[in-house]
């Protein structure tokens, strides 16, 4: 009996038809993660937005009905809201909702703030925003007056809000401590409320319209465009934890205040939250690499990931970039409050050493954030600012 032997017309069908279903399953696991990870983004705006509106329903209560309690509530929503912010960081550095060139960051972050644009300041009683009478306070004409002359010149977001919050800080051992009354029987109080009022609900719209474009179920949002996007997209993901991992969080955030140990150039200096920043931040990349987010509620949403997709290519290179970011994570649990006086004194000081080495823990994440990019085929990952 003769063995059968394919024709060389066949073989190649079959050689076709084989690469075709290997070719599918590839982009199906690239969709796969790339859904995953649009799930986690909605999910994580979602939460920073109930976050933002129960900070603007605190501010609602404190401005009706100034006292020491209602500002500790409104201050207590503030550091809450946060929270969930913080870790939607990882989302940025790809021109996508959030940052592209007429995304709203600027108008929800921006950072560091001059305080004499919007307010009173030590030495200085009638600056600022709020007590020139001549300047109207609405969102028109904040929106207008944001970065206006200068990057710190700040009129709108987070650290606006906690300005208005806090007050400056001339503490060494607590956040700022701006009182009461400042919003009841101090020049331009009426103004000051008024701008308070403004700014939060600036920001809870601003947020909304970031959620909005990734929401499901919509064909014409950013969301839609980014599921399709197959290679350019895991590429969006990477660069956006690789550029706040080394260019954002390491440089920007941590190192510059390193070098200055200066109070002004650290994120949220008058709450004394910058501690927490960088925590969240450092989780905001870990959710993303490891396709996994626990929500507000404490629900968690598990799937397709980066790590599991560099991990069919290089086992090690994956649980290289695991190891590493969960030690920054842990690392940055580590820096003490508050942080302005982590970063003074001497190279070998305790706090200085404490948040070195979650700069160094940043640094070695970024490479292997990078070589895992090579793994998947990304010669060049762009992590600088």
């Amino acid at each position: 009996m003769k063995s059968f032997v394919p024709s060389s017309w066949l073989v190649g069908a079959l050689l076709a038809i084989s690469l075709s279903t290997q070719v599918s399953a590839a982009n199906i696991k690239k969709k796969m993660v790339v859904e995953q990870y649009s799930t986690i983004v909605y999910s994580s705006y979602s939460d920073t937005l109930a976050a933002a509106r129960d900070l603007q329903a605190s501010i609602n209560t404190f401005v009706a009905a100034p006292s020491e309690d209602s500002l500790l509530q409104a201050r207590k929503a503030w550091l809450e809201a946060r929270e969930w912010y913080g870790q939607t960081e990882a989302f940025r550095f790809y021109g996508g909702p959030i940052d592209s060139d007429t995304g709203p960051e600027g108008m929800i972050n921006a950072w560091p703030l001059d305080e004499a644009y919007i307010d009173s300041v030590k030495g200085k009683p009638k600056a600022g925003i709020i007590n020139n009478p001549k300047v109207k306070i609405d969102a028109a004409t904040l929106r207008k007056l944001n970065e206006r002359g200068g990057e710190e010149n700040i009129a709108t977001g987070w650290h606006a809000i906690e300005f208005l919050l806090w007050g400056q800080d001339f503490s060494k051992s607590s956040a700022g401590n701006r009182p009461y009354t400042d919003f009841t029987t101090a020049p331009n109080a009426e103004r000051r409320r008024l701008y308070l009022q403004t700014v939060a609900a600036m920001l809870v719209e601003d947020l909304a319209t970031v959620q909005k474009e990734w929401a499901p179920d919509n064909k014409d949002n950013y969301r839609a465009k980014f599921v399709a996007g197959g290679e350019a997209s895991i590429r969006k993901m990477l660069t956006g934890i690789g550029t706040l991992s080394r260019g954002e969080l390491a440089g920007e955030r941590i190192e510059v205040a390193m070098d200055t140990q200066n109070q002004e150039d650290e994120h949220s200096c008058f709450a004394d939250n910058t501690h927490r920043d960088i925590v969240t931040n450092a989780k905001g990349i870990q959710n993303v690499w490891e396709g996994r987010y626990v929500t507000r509620d404490g629900k968690t949403l598990e799937g397709a990931s980066l790590k599991a997709l560099v991990a069919e290519k290089n086992a090690d290179v994956a649980g290289k970039v695991s190891q590493q970011i969960a030690e920054t994570v842990t690392l940055a649990g580590q820096i003490q409050a508050p942080f302005d006086q982590e970063i003074i004194g001497k190279k070998d000081a305790p706090g200085r050493k404490r948040v070195q080495a979650v700069i160094d823990a940043l640094k070695a994440q970024t490479k292997a954030l990078v070589e895992a990019a090579q793994a998947l085929g990304i010669k060049r990952l762009n992590t600088s600012v």
